[in-house]
């Protein structure tokens, strides 16, 4: 049982400066103001202080220079092994171990007692065991509820060895109903045993307490205005485990039980012969029964003092009831009495004859204010607007989750692993590669210890329930708040400022009240009096005088509380208050906000982490290998050449006197299996392209150096789009002759597709030209898949000096074939040429100019979509531009500046956007479009006012529309694409 004096209730102010566990902590009195001047004469004397020598005093304040930020703070000496001190920092509870060459001697006008007080909950004890997990979370748990903030505490007892025991609150909130809630205390009777300062064993160790907080968060909700003292080193407490394991119910205990198998110091030597446990005699021992008790006496005493008191509480508690149930009956029965007092106001003498009717009229009128005053406290909300957003406020300021501290960690390991994989990036030989190699390794196991710590720090916390609960708070909030508008920027001090408005508020009201109940009992007392006045059935010793005396202060005093009162409680709030309001309520949502996205980024950057995690688990036995696409490279030579040996076969067969049709038809079914095979090969080539490319970007750049067979780096630099296992003698294509112009078009089918080879005759310069001309386009159509045409395949013979890119084939698709064979409608064009214009607008964005827009490389594709064909990727667009195909039935699609010599731009195109646009509205048009004479053509041709207005500014106007303005016309507006 605790060992403690009981005191007198008392209510202080402190600030929180330490946490030991669940239910102790330290603290500063906010009213005492001399912290600052105490740090200013450290600073000034401590430097040049002479350095502790000898045995120090357990009596003695010394000087100590924390590890953490270097400064000098006070503190006492609790236990010394050799040159190390194991100290208490008395003006804010914390304790490191420092060595003597950090200890100095202090002066008397510093040898004051220390600021920091300890605490701890009344009536409770710490629900767990010091080693267990819920005792550390407990602790963190209080920790981040009150450190370094304010807290009213309601002083209850003091024990024996200074600690004094509280209830604590922060605002309206009960700290130690809210460690009971969540089982980290639990209760107790008064006066368990605390254990008293633990023994340590002492070694060197730093960074016992992480960095102190800013003086900006210990204004906190709840805190009031009153000065606050400055903080300096507010930390944690992380005593070395050995110093947790040991238990002792002294301060300063002799070297052995500080450090198991040590010398003793010589010091601890010499006082300890003098005690020997042979001389402990019965008389002490019987004095220490005698004290042991006399001490259970007192707490008997104690206990029988509180049972007396508690029941003293219930009498109150029942009188109180007893009281409120009286004072209901007093206010219904107020306007029946009032009543009476209007009947019997004629046997006193004066109110008779002077003032009736205005008598009656006060009675009647106060009668009034009190039926009023009735329904309004009865109809009076139990939570307003301002209650509920205090009640937001606490939960968004006592329950937040910080970045988990293994985030940091998790940052320079990934750093560190990316710079290797950057390092892997521009390595050229085998040689770097094997030493960059084990680099990468090493910091990748650095990368998964930190992956590990981060995960597992995260899956404690309650990151979905805190998003869930912030949701459901910014949600009522903006419901309750709808018609206040957000601001970016809030005053920094608004919830302070929100919290002393509203206690005060309340502490108004309350007085309010108060008077108001004082004023009607003493209305009520009066009434009493005078009814047994006017009652002629029984005797009463009250005389005229009596009644009649001070009924005029009693009326005013009533009439005045009431008045208050109603004034009081349907007030409204002043534009000062209801800034006030609205500022709170708007640092309530952006501090949602705030929280929100950093728990988002949290989950995000743990989801993350868990898929590399996965990801690099497959390859700790070993890297990820070529093995595979170097097999399906196998197959595909061996079916290429059974496909060509087939094709001989079947070319002799046909070539044979006597032909033998049977045969001939079963060889070329066997040549069309062969050739599915060898696609589906190809297929699955590309597939392993894919995986390995992935593997380069995720985490193993080496492989194009450990592969060069493979030709990684080549594919990837055509984004995908090159196939070197392909040649022009695996398809049975058909020349499309009526559509070959400057260059062959052969028609064929690819693993079930109708598709068409475009040839190009290149040389090894133009060869790459293209192909960096082919993947730029490719990327782009990527970005943009359903408005232009795509790149299926680009290979380059082998027996031939032609590159053949590969695209679906879309018959009698282009918009020329279509308006020869069955023009489109105007809804049509219209849907047509929105879809032109987005392909355009894809393009323009990856900086590509197109420069061959005519009607044979534009599609419809089911008379609905529009997409934009490829052009020839072995001209620059100026030489695409000055192709004779510009042209739609007479209208030249080549743009006035293109004329004058500039070069093709976006511009351009989409001068031949609008000229396509034009001949499909009118096919016979044969005007011209070089001056602003053609305005007044249009008004003649009955164009679609909205079309109109489109071509003027694609064909006219200096200023052109690019793609994206012009999709914003009114002409495409109403288009459901």
């Amino acid at each position: 049982m605790d060992q403690s004096v009981i005191q007198p209730e008392k209510m202080e102010l402190v600030v929180v400066t330490h946490v030991v566990d669940a239910i102790t902590f330290w603290a500063q009195n906010v009213t005492e103001k001399i912290n600052e001047k105490i740090n200013v004469m450290l600073t000034e004397k401590c430097p040049g202080a002479p350095i502790l020598m000898g045995r120090p005093s357990s009596h003695k304040v010394y000087g100590a220079r924390y590890s953490e930020d270097k400064c000098w703070y006070r503190c006492t000496v609790q236990q010394q092994s050799e040159d190390k001190f194991y100290i208490l920092y008395i003006d804010y509870g914390n304790t490191e171990i420092v060595s003597r060459s950090d200890l100095v001697e202090l002066p008397e006008e510093l040898q004051t007692t220390g600021l920091a007080k300890k605490y701890k909950f009344w009536r409770f004890h710490v629900s767990s065991e010091q080693d267990s997990p819920l005792f550390s979370q407990g602790k963190s748990f209080l920790h981040n509820m009150i450190h370094g903030k304010k807290l009213r505490v309601h002083k209850k007892s003091v024990c024996f060895d200074g600690t004094i025991l509280v209830e604590a609150f922060q605002g309206n909130l009960d700290i130690g109903e809210e460690l009971l809630k969540f089982k980290f205390a639990k209760v107790s009777l008064p006066g368990n045993r605390e254990n008293s300062l633990p023994t340590v064993n002492l070694q060197e160790c730093t960074g016992l307490w992480p960095s102190r907080n800013a003086p900006g968060e210990l204004d906190t909700l709840g805190s009031s205005l009153g000065c606050m003292p400055k903080l300096r080193p507010i930390f944690s407490d992380q005593k070395p485990q050995i110093i947790k394991e040991q238990k002792t119910s002294v301060a300063v205990q002799p070297v052995e039980k500080l450090n198991a198998g040590q010398e003793p110091l010589a010091e601890i030597q010499s006082s300890k012969t003098d005690v020997n446990g042979q001389q402990l005699c019965s008389q002490d021992i019987e004095q220490a029964q005698n004290e042991t008790e006399s001490e259970l006496q007192r707490m008997r005493e104690v206990i029988n003092d509180k049972d007396l008191e508690i029941k003293k509480l219930k009498e109150e508690g029942s009188a109180i009831q007893q009281h409120a149930s009286l004072l209901g009956q007093q206010l219904e029965e107020a306007k029946l009495e009032l009543q009476i007092l209007k009947e019997s106001y004629e046997k006193t003498k004066e109110t008779e004859h002077n003032h009736p009717t205005r008598f009656a009229n006060r009675i009647s009128q106060l009668a009034k204010k009190v039926h009023s005053l009735r329904k309004l406290r009865e109809s009076s909300p139990c939570s307003t607007d301002e209650d509920h957003l205090l009640e937001s406020i606490t939960i968004i300021m006592n329950y937040r989750i910080s970045v988990p501290l293994s985030s940091e960690r998790l940052d320079l390991a990934w750093k560190a692993y990316d710079q290797t994989l950057e390092n892997l990036r521009g390595c050229q030989t085998m040689a770097e590669v094997e030493s960059l190699v084990n680099i990468r390794n090493e910091a990748r196991g650095a990368l998964l210890t930190a992956v590990d710590d981060f995960l597992q720090e995260v899956d404690k916390l309650p990151i979905n329930e805190r998003l869930d609960r912030l949701k459901k708070v910014a949600s009522s909030l903006t419901a309750m708040f709808s018609s206040v508008m957000l601001v970016e920027q809030t005053e920094e001090r608004s919830f302070e400022k929100f919290c002393e408005w509203k206690e005060h508020k309340q502490k108004k009201i309350k007085n309010v009240r108060k008077a108001t109940d004082e004023a009607l009992l003493a209305l009520s007392s009066w009434a009493t009096r005078l009814s047994k006045f006017s009652c002629l059935m029984e005797k009463t010793s009250l005389t005229e005088e009596d009644v009649a005396e001070g009924v005029d202060e009693i009326l005013m005093n009533a009439d005045k509380a009431l008045c208050e009162e109603l004034s009081t409680e349907s007030s409204e709030q002043d534009d000062q208050e209801r800034e006030m309001v609205c500022n709170a309520f708007n640092k309530a949502i952006q501090s949602i906000q705030r929280e929100q996205s950093m728990l988002k980024a949290i989950r995000q950057k743990y989801e993350f982490n868990t898929q590399f995690k996965q990801e690099i688990q497959q390859w700790q036995i070993g890297p990820p290998k070529a093995d595979e696409l170097f097999a399906v490279k196998k197959r595909i030579r061996s079916l290429r050449s059974q496909l060509r040996w087939k094709l001989v076969e079947v070319s002799c067969l046909e070539e044979a006197e006597e032909l033998d049709l049977p045969e001939i038809l079963k060889k070329k079914e066997e040549i069309a299996e062969t050739r599915n095979a060898l696609f589906q090969e190809i297929s699955h080539e590309k597939k392993q392209y894919i995986i390995l490319c992935d593997l380069m970007k995720r985490g193993f750049p080496e492989l194009p150096v450990i592969y060069p067979d493979a030709d990684i780096n080549g594919y990837m630099s055509s984004a995908g789009l090159l196939m070197k296992s392909l040649d022009r003698d695996m398809f049975d294509a058909d020349p499309m002759r009526e559509l070959s112009g400057r260059r062959p078009l052969l028609s064929t089918d690819f693993q079930g597709q109708k598709i068409v080879l475009k040839c190009y005759a290149v040389d090894e310069e133009s060869e790459a030209k293209m192909l960096e001309q082919a993947a730029h386009y490719h990327r782009a159509q990527q970005q943009n898949p359903t408005t232009t045409v795509p790149l299926l395949a680009l290979f380059c013979g082998k027996s031939d000096p032609l590159a053949y890119v590969m695209v679906p084939h879309y018959s009698n698709g282009s918009l020329r074939a279509i308006q020869k064979s069955s023009p489109l409608s105007s809804s049509e064009v219209r849907k047509v040429m929105k879809g032109v214009a987005s392909g355009l607008q894809g393009l323009h964005a990856a900086s590509l100019t197109h420069a061959s827009l005519h009607p044979n490389n534009v599609f419809a594709i089911g008379r609905e979509k529009g997409i934009v064909g490829d052009y020839d990727f072995t001209k620059t667009p100026e030489q695409r531009v000055s192709d004779s195909g510009m042209m739609a039935g007479s209208i030249s699609l080549v743009a006035p500046e293109l004329k004058q010599g500039q070069p093709p731009s976006p511009a351009s195109d989409m001068y031949a956007f609008g000229g396509i646009l034009l001949w499909l509205h009118v096919p016979d048009f044969s005007g011209t479009l070089e001056s602003e004479r053609q305005n007044v053509e249009f008004c003649g041709l009955g164009l679609d006012a909205t079309l109109h207005k489109l071509l003027s500014k694609l064909l006219i106007s200096s200023t052109r529309l690019s793609a994206s303005e012009a999709l914003k016309e009114d002409y495409f507006i109403s288009v459901d694409v």
